[in-house]
């Protein structure tokens, strides 16, 4: 099934899971596998972030396609860029900020365990 640039949902979160300023959302398709909770682009704006968030029974995956940011990745902290990829699996956390001076552009995908 197609989902067309055109048709794609878009959304904005505000201070998205207790992160910074906001998070553009693009709903990639309309229909997902059950083992799927999410397939989206995130794109934050300069000082956006996600707040740190503990995910259970799934694993996210994040592809970073432009820009610079650093993540948290439980205790740990690393600096990314576009062509880095992260997965944070159930009892696992993370959080997400753009440090850069234009837009983290992610692709998310949350597959369920």
């Amino acid at each position: 099934m197609i989902t067309y640039q055109g048709q794609q949902d878009h959304s904005v979160r505000e201070f998205m899971r207790g992160g910074k300023k906001q998070v553009q959302l693009t709903k990639l398709v309309s229909q997902l596998p059950g083992n799927m909770r999410m397939f989206n682009v995130l794109t934050l704006i300069p000082g956006a972030s996600i707040g740190y968030h503990v995910h259970e029974n799934e694993t996210e995956l994040l592809y970073f396609l432009e820009g610079n940011g650093r993540v948290q990745d439980d205790n740990r902290f690393f600096d990314v860029s576009a062509g880095d990829a992260m997965a944070t699996p159930s009892g696992h956390g993370h959080s997400v900020e753009n440090t850069g001076d234009t837009d983290l552009v992610i692709l998310a995908a949350i597959v369920l365990d």
